[in-house]
């Protein structure tokens, strides 16, 4: 699967947590090949900030593998990871984490650029405007 491909199945989440009232972020984790975690943001739901689309794909992939680390793996989120679930990535020593639009308020490129494990790579801007678009739909009508 390309990252696109992976990115539009992160997106199908991120639209299952507009359909909760959820902040739109959808994420999937593929390890060799194939899509072993799904998560979407459920803070509201569970009314827990930590309920990001990151942390719930996370939890999943480690129960699936039977192990806290995600080697030989990649996570496909639609928007940038705050400082938290960059941490989280980190500690969970991904391979690689592929999101769509930047969070320039929030995200861990700002405020923590040295979360991730050193050997991780990042690729930003998968389908970034479709990704965009989704939250700033969702934030106009919020307010």
């Amino acid at each position: 699967m390309t990252d696109e491909q992976c990115m539009r199945h992160a997106l199908m989440q991120a639209h299952a947590a507009l359909a909760e009232g959820e902040v739109p972020i959808g994420a999937v984790v593929v390890c060799r090949g194939q899509i072993i975690a799904r998560g979407h943001n459920l803070t509201e739901r569970l009314h827990d900030v930590t309920a990001h689309a990151e942390m719930q794909a996370i939890t999943a992939a480690t129960e699936y593998l039977g192990g806290k680390y995600l080697k030989e793996c990649t996570l496909y989120v639609t928007v940038e990871p705050c400082v938290m679930c960059a941490g989280a990535l980190g500690w969970s020593q991904i391979t690689r984490v592929v999101y769509g639009a930047a969070d320039d308020k929030r995200g861990f490129r700002r405020f923590a650029p040295c979360a991730l494990h050193p050997k991780c790579e990042v690729v930003s801007g998968v389908l970034e405007e479709e990704c965009a678009a989704l939250m700033r739909s969702f934030f106009q009508r919020k307010r």
